[in-house]
């Protein structure tokens, strides 16, 4: 059995671990039995609860058994359970439910240890090593929108938990970079700057409406149209002049790109679909010689149980589409980049096609039957974001909200709040605008985060800057104000660490003490699931406690400030971990 120095920072690890060691105790025999441990309700008695006295009894009943009821496993396993300096007391309840209450000086003690070894102790570990996550993946030549916005905010916190783990992540921009239309892009081009050389992201001026232009061209202009369907062919022959121009047309995009990216602060590798293009060919084979490709109306298709459409994976005019692309993808991150498990946030609407691609990959026996086995793939689906009429997000003229224009417009309102309140006067220049980064970006994030991804959102200014309520502006607000405490105390905490105590003897210090101990497993359950809500739920419930507490409890200048300072200190850490894995950088003065 691991030892729960293992865990040094997960408390229901910590538990399962002991109760493991009961659960082998009590019923040897049954040695596929997974332990259940929980943390309590409020309200209920007991810090966590064993819950594995009910299913237990209903495989051993029929069984010879000393036990004559749940009640009694349960007893058995709090009679079992190796003796431990974190439980304080045990008992048990109803049909067997094991209440556990921690020692106090047990959870002061594992605090005091994460404010002198760092919050990276108590990050949690997954059980894999490698995983790629997709997101972001915008079209080259097409302004990133809303739907974007989603898919990177979402992937780039997925990426931040997962590296917090110790998983080394690839993060994939899987860009679309190749196609029929780069066939009227290209031709366009050539039409409007015959000499491409001289062509700079000015002279194109909005790719969007360049993008407009020859489509509309492309759409009644038959001439035009042949000779783009042409440049398809001479593109992805490699023709140097055709390659130049599509270098070109991408570069332009990636600059755009990049302006959102910097302003989210989110690092990506592009690997865009023409980089598995060299690949597809050999994929497609493969499949074939597995017997899954069939012919059907010209076309070459996966017949896959369950869904009424096959997938197609060559076109009746011999081309490769999203399905050939997506596969030899993942043929790639399985075989060449050896990843573990494979996350693409994008969404809910491409749900069908996922479905179908891991479906034909599984029967290519490329992944395990179990969806839960590693190596492993995910569908990230998010919901659409609504305006407030309830229908998509857009503009007043019905366009696509450019994203750049949409973050600096939170950085704008953020520093005209915080210059209302008179904040241009008490800081210089740089600080200003720097908050107002932090806060508008922040906001931004964290109202998208906040929601159970799968849902649809409103997208409300005046509602995610907000200084009231479950908002990254209240949240950062309220770490500052612990910050301003720490240092209107004039004492150096560093200093505190080593040489002063925790302790948590009244019930709000303990209750915002024991939230700080669920850190790790809120994490791990947020990567196991891959809901980043679930984290920020933690997050909002911990300035919760903490108000709860400082509402209740003098800080500077009681007979306790030591240590309710080391315990102020282990709050701001911990919400400056979380700020990092959503991506938000925290502020220090308000």
């Amino acid at each position: 059995m691991a030892s729960v120095q293992e865990y040094p920072g997960n408390l229901k690890r910590q538990l399962e671990k002991l109760f493991d060691a009961s659960l082998r105790s009590t019923v040897p025999d049954e040695t596929g039995v997974e332990t259940e441990v929980a943390a309590s309700l409020p309200g209920k008695p007991g810090d966590y609860q064993c819950n594995n006295a009910m299913g237990l009894w209903s495989i051993i009943k029929g069984k010879k058994t000393q036990f004559k009821g749940p009640p009694a496993v349960g007893q058995a396993l709090l009679k079992n359970l190796p003796a431990s300096e974190m439980v304080k007391s045990c008992s048990v309840a109803g049909p067997g439910f094991v209440n556990v209450i921690l020692s106090s000086r047990w959870m002061a003690k594992s605090i005091e240890n994460m404010l002198i070894d760092g919050i990276d102790t108590w990050a949690p570990t997954l059980p894999v090593k490698r995983a790629v996550v997709d997101f972001s993946s915008p079209n080259i030549a097409k302004e990133m929108h809303v739907g974007h916005l989603r898919s990177t905010i979402i992937g780039d916190t997925l990426a931040r938990m997962l590296e917090y783990s110790k998983v080394e992540v690839l993060r994939r921009n899987h860009v679309g970079d190749w196609g029929t239309q780069f066939g009227m892009l290209i031709e366009y081009l050539f039409e409007k700057f015959p000499d491409t050389e001289s062509v700079t992201e000015t002279a194109i001026g909005d790719l969007q409406t360049f993008y407009k232009k020859s489509k509309h061209k492309f759409d009644f202009d038959p001439e035009f149209k042949e000779k783009a369907q042409k440049a398809v062919v001479r593109l992805q022959g490699g023709d140097a002049i055709y390659r130049k121009a599509w270098t070109k047309i991408c570069d332009i995009s990636r600059a755009e790109f990049a302006k959102v990216y910097q302003r989210l602060g989110v690092e990506l590798e592009e690997k865009g679909e023409s980089f598995y293009n060299p690949y597809i060919a050999k994929v497609i084979k493969e499949l074939n010689s597995k017997g899954l490709i069939e012919e059907s109306e010209g076309a070459r298709v996966i017949f896959l149980e369950g869904f009424s459409i096959p997938l197609m994976v060559v076109k009746s005019d011999g081309g490769f589409n999203y399905a050939s692309t997506d596969l030899t993808a993942l043929w790639y991150r399985l075989n060449e980049e050896k990843a573990e498990w494979i996350i693409y946030v994008t969404d809910v609407g491409q749900q069908q096609h996922f479905s179908m691609f891991f479906k034909a990959a599984r029967n290519a026996g490329w992944l395990p039957e179990s969806d839960k086995t590693y190596p492993r793939v995910d569908h990230v689906g998010f919901g659409l974001v609504k305006g407030d009429d309830g229908k998509r997000f857009r503009t007043r003229s019905s366009e696509v909200v450019r994203l750049v224009d949409l973050l600096d417009e939170a950085k704008t309102r953020s520093k005209t709040a915080l210059i209302e309140r008179g904040k241009d006067k008490e800081w210089t220049p740089e600080e200003l605008d720097q908050t107002a980064e932090a806060v508008g970006y922040g906001a931004v994030k964290y109202a998208d985060l906040k929601n159970n991804r799968s849902t649809n959102y409103t997208f409300n200014f005046d509602q995610m800057l907000s200084d009231k309520g479950n908002t990254a502006v209240y949240l950062l607000y309220a770490h500052a104000r612990i910050c301003s405490i720490i240092r209107k105390s004039g004492k150096d905490i560093d200093e505190l660490k080593k040489t002063e105590k925790l302790a948590l003897d009244h019930p709000e210090e303990r209750a915002l003490g024991l939230h700080l101990l669920r850190f790790a497993e809120t994490v791990e359950a947020a990567c196991a699931n891959l809901l980043p809500h679930v984290l920020c739920e933690y997050l909002y419930e911990l300035s919760e406690r903490y108000t709860t507490f400082y509402s209740v409890h003098q800080v500077i200048g009681s007979a306790e400030e030591a240590s309710r300072l080391l315990l102020c200190e282990a709050t701001a850490i911990v919400m400056r971990k979380c700020f990092h894995l959503l991506g938000i950088t925290p502020v220090y003065k308000i």
